[in-house]
Parts: structure tokens; C-alpha cells; sequence
């Protein structure tokens, strides 16, 4: 099951995907207070069941994987050995405290513990794509095109794992239940303690489509573009007393040059086309479409402002709010700006132009295609 050719990212995504659509009908349920029709369950696992697998039989040679493998072989194996394995750990505990519990109980195959986290992960992104957005299909192909699942599946899954766990507090975020959202993003935050981001987040995001909140977060996005050696100085004392305290001056000495302005470009789309048709989302006044729009903006920034600092530190963080953007507002954006017909060859388009950017970031960008 391990994935040696990276073209059946793609393949399955149209070969499977399509006879999914063909073979099995939609069923029409209740979400956000609409009759909607959507994917089955069993259709949309079927989906993402080998991207699950594939996660779960990496081999070692991508990203940091043989990190993480050297991580589990050295956690603690057993319940009694947690304490004091934990007692050695300095930052992200939870997530430590994870992969001992898996360990306790499973074994020490670390191959069983990436096919369970990939799972857990990917299975909260089926929930939420197929849950919200009108069109399942090209939602997880985008996550997949847009290579977010190799980058995030196969290599950063401590910051990952924190993303998904921060997603599933959606629902509650939808209904401003605002507790039980912070305490998720609390729970995340121990996985990784950049979630933290998403505590202002879940308030910014909230109202109309491109509202005074979403303005000012731009504004302050360009404000750090014009000024970006007092913005350094700033992130560099505001982390100070974190565990990221020395990450201004390790970008900096690793000439870590930013993101990639086509990975900035590709994630602005669904920012921009929301304010092409933004007299269509506010008509609309779809809660999980408004909160969506909102993230588009903060994408848009955040990777703007990684462009000139760091695309290690600062490009990772936008995967917080991307999913909303990409996997849910852009499909909707696609089917409600443009005419039908339109829509159609927008979305053929944007089927190319993604399958261009894959292959460029796989063959170009990081030489495994």
C-alpha cells in the first residue's frame, strides 16, 4: 500500500471519484437550516479511504517522516512510563501524550500509528467537506491538488492534527457557542500551540461578508507588508516566552525566502472572486459562506505577509482557516457568481490550472514527481 507513484493522488481522486458521482445518488439532508442534497457517507469514505492508507503506508523519505518515526520509537511504551516520558517534553505535549497512549495500546508499529492519525485527520476533513460544501467531489480534489494533503498528512501531522481537532469545533463557531469552541482550540493548542491563532479568529470571522472586522485584518495584513522589518522586530519579542521564540532569527538564517508567490496567487482566488461576488454571498447570508469569506481574507494575508518573512513559520499558519476558504467557499462561489454554463467551464478550468500547479509544486518545487 505504499504510494510510490504520485500521479494516483490524482487518478483516484477523477477514476474513483468519478464512478462515485455516477453510480451513487446524493441524498438530500438538513444543514444550516436547508434542505441540501449530499454525498453519502459511505460514498464520500469510499473517497478518502486511500488517501488514509496511503498516509498510514508512507515510506520514510518524505518530509518528516523519519522524525516522527524516531519520535514514536522513543516515547514511552507503556501506561507507567507516561509520567515521566511527558516529564521530558517541553512543548505540544498532547500530542506526545497521543502517540504514548497509541503506543500503550497498539504496539510499537509506528506504520498503525500513522494509518490511525491519518485517519482521524482526514476523516474530520470528509466531515466538514462533505457536511458544507455543495460539491464534495471538487472539494477534496482541491485539498489534494493543491497538494495541502502530502504537505500536512505526510509531514507536518503535529500541526495538523492540531488543525483538524481546531475544524471540529465548526458547528459550534456556526452558532456562536463560543465556549465550547475556545475549549477545543484549547485542546488543539496542545498539539500544537500555534491553534492558538484561532482563538481571535472564531471572533473576526464572525458577521457579513467583508465587514469592518475583515477590512481591518487586511489593513493591518498591508500594514506589515509596508513595514515588515518593525513587523519582524515585533512577531520577534511577541514569541519571545513561546516555543517559537527563536523562529525570526532561524528563517532568517536558514534564508528561508518565503512562500512561493504562485502558492500565494492560488490561495487569494477564493478572497478575490469573494469580492467579485460579493453582492451574491451577502444575499445569500449563509452563516458557514459568510465565516468562509472571512477566512479567504485572512489566507490571503497571512501568505501575503509569508511571501516577504517565512513561508516555514508563517506560510503554515493559513491551513487553519484555508479549508473554509478553498473547500467550501470556493465551490459555493464557482455555482453561485457565474451563470450555469459559466460555472461549468470556470470549474473545468480551475480542475486544469490546480493539476498544473500539483505537478509544478511536486516536480518543480519539491523534485518527487
Amino acid at each position: 500500500m505504499t504510494l510510490t507513484n504520485y500521479w494516483w493522488l490524482l487518478i483516484w481522486v477523477f477514476v474513483g471519484g468519478g464512478a462515485l458521482m455516477i453510480f451513487v445518488p446524493k441524498q438530500r439532508e438538513l444543514v444550516n437550516g436547508k434542505k441540501v442534497e449530499r454525498w453519502t457517507v459511505p460514498a464520500a469514505l469510499i473517497l478518502i479511504l486511500p488517501y488514509i492508507l496511503w498516509a498510514g503506508f508512507r515510506s520514510n523519505a518524505f518530509g518528516d517522516t523519519g522524525a516522527y518515526q524516531q519520535a514514536f520509537r522513543e516515547c514511552a511504551s507503556s501506561f507507567g512510563e507516561i509520567g515521566n516520558y511527558l516529564a521530558d517534553v517541553t512543548k505540544d505535549k498532547g500530542f506526545y501524550l497521543l502517540m504514548a497512549l497509541e503506543k500503550s495500546i497498539f504496539g510499537d508499529s509506528y506504520t498503525l500509528f500513522f494509518l490511525l492519525l491519518a485517519a482521524f485527520q482526514l476523516l474530520i476533513i470528509m466531515w466538514m467537506c462533505r457536511k458544507y460544501s455543495e460539491d464534495y467531489w471538487f472539494s477534496i480534489f482541491l485539498f489534494i491538488a493543491s497538494t495541502d494533503y502530502l504537505s500536512w498528512t505526510f509531514n507536518g501531522i503535529r500541526q495538523f492534527t492540531a488543525v483538524v481537532i481546531a475544524y471540529a469545533a465548526t458547528p459550534f463557531i456556526l452558532k456562536k457557542k463560543y465556549i465550547p469552541s475556545i475549549l477545543l482550540i484549547l485542546l488543539a493548542s496542545t498539539m500544537h500551540q500555534s491553534a492558538l491563532l484561532m482563538l481571535p479568529v472564531i471572533f473576526i470571522i464572525q458577521g457579513k461578508a467583508w465587514n469592518k472586522k475583515t477590512v481591518l485584518c487586511i489593513l493591518a495584513c498591508l500594514a506589515a507588508l509596508l513595514f515588515v522589518d518593525q513587523f519582524t522586530n515585533i512577531m520577534d519579542s511577541m514569541l519571545a516566552e513561546t516555543q517559537y521564540q527563536n523562529v525570526v532569527s532561524d528563517y532568517q538564517a536558514w534564508n528561508d525566502d518565503g512562500t512561493n508567490p504562485l502558492r500565494v496567487l492560488v490561495y487569494s482566488i477564493p478572497a478575490i472572486l469573494s469580492l467579485i461576488g460579493l453582492k451574491y454571498i451577502r444575499a445569500e447570508n449563509d452563516p458557514i459562506i459568510s465565516i468562509a469569506t472571512g477566512a479567504s481574507a485572512i489566507v490571503c494575508g497571512l501568505y501575503t505577509i509569508s511571501a516577504v518573512t517565512s513561508g516555514l513559520f508563517l506560510g503554515r499558519l493559513p491551513i487553519y482557516v484555508s479549508v473554509w476558504s478553498q473547500c467550501i467557499l470556493l465551490p459555493w462561489e464557482i455555482n453561485h457568481i457565474f451563470t450555469e454554463q459559466s460555472a461549468r467551464l470556470i470549474k473545468t478550468i480551475a480542475v486544469i490550472c490546480y493539476c498544473v500547479f500539483f505537478y509544478y509544486q511536486m516536480h518543480f518545487a519539491w523534485g518527487i514527481l
